[in-house]
């Protein structure tokens, strides 16, 4: 199969790329590097996969690419991820998460591109969990607390869009917070990529707030194969990936500690504006709809992680 991966040397994307060159596909990664990294493709890269250094936000040059390589599938990964800076500049935020996104859509239908998987998020998209029954499945209320989680919410009605004009069939992933070998510590799963780092070189965590806040971590290669999983699939809609389960920044710490058998002791500092309290997703629609579901437990993930460093 020929698949088009925007973002493709980012964290996610890149893990991405490595499982779709893995079952055979043709694979052309996109990607204008600002947050991706060439040394993510190495191995992608000698094994075939081809990388285009090129903005989203410029439809002439995407369209023209999708045209030349008529991709089966896009997997749409490539956007402004972090949640402070789309606090601080909303503006540059939308331009590349809504209108990167259209860029790319319209460049799937000139293609003739059977299938878009838009990665999206599940945590900034719905919001404060803190008071509502966890985990949420896709019927919560959409309420960010941020210009990202907004601008990836905007981004899918653009998808269903041109799934109603169109036919362009698509289906977005809201993700818990992604964590595994790459990460980029700006994301919002970054601090496991932080406190891993930190881990290694012998420092301290740093928390922002009490430490109590949760969040629903999935490792990186469990999405990796939902989004292979959503490609197969002729299901629309948006679909929850993560585990189901809260866990703490604080017990995040203590998995750590107790891989590594040292001391870890963090310190802590204001909380961050834009982050959510608690939250955690239901992925019932995706063991019905994709037949996927979790592989990878906290602790092997953390321990994977680690040995990556």
């Amino acid at each position: 199969m020929r698949s088009l991966v925007t973002g493709g040397a980012g964290f996610i994307g890149s893990n991405l790329v490595d499982a779709l060159l893995a079952r055979g596909d043709e694979v052309t990664v996109v990607d204008d590097l600002s947050t991706g990294r060439r040394v993510n493709l190495e191995a992608a890269l000698a094994a075939g996969a081809e990388l285009l250094e090129l903005d989203i936000r410029d439809e002439r040059a995407l369209s023209e690419v999708a045209a030349e390589r008529r991709p089966e599938v896009i997997f749409h990964l490539a956007a402004q991820i972090d949640v402070r800076k789309s606090l601080e500049d909303p503006a540059f935020d939308a331009a590349v998460n809504v209108g990167g996104t259209a860029n790319v859509l319209e460049a799937a239908r000139g293609a003739g591109t059977g299938r878009v998987v838009f990665v999206s998020t599940g945590g900034a998209i719905y919001g404060e969990g803190d008071g509502k029954q966890l985990p949420l499945d896709e019927s919560a209320p959409i309420e960010p607390l941020s210009a990202y989680g907004q601008s990836k919410f905007a981004a899918e009605g653009y998808l269903w869009l041109y799934q109603r004009l169109y036919g362009l069939s698509g289906m977005a992933l809201r993700l818990g917070n992604v964590y595994g070998p790459r990460q980029d510590p700006l994301g919002e799963a970054g601090v496991v990529a932080i406190f891993c780092g930190k881990l290694r070189e012998g420092g301290g965590p740093t928390v922002f707030g009490d430490g109590t806040q949760t969040r629903d971590y999935i490792y990186v290669g469990d999405v990796a194969a939902a989004a292979l999983a959503a490609a197969a699939s002729d299901h629309a809609g948006a679909v929850n990936i993560g585990t189901g389960k809260e866990t703490s920044v604080l017990e995040l710490i203590e998995v750590l500690r107790e891989l590594d058998g040292g001391e870890f002791e963090p310190e802590f500092a204001p909380p961050r504006p834009g982050e959510v309290q608690r939250i955690a997703l239901d992925a019932g629609r995706a063991r019905e709809v994709l037949g996927w579901s979790p592989g990878t437990d906290l602790r092997e993930g953390m321990r994977l992680t680690l040995d990556s460093i």
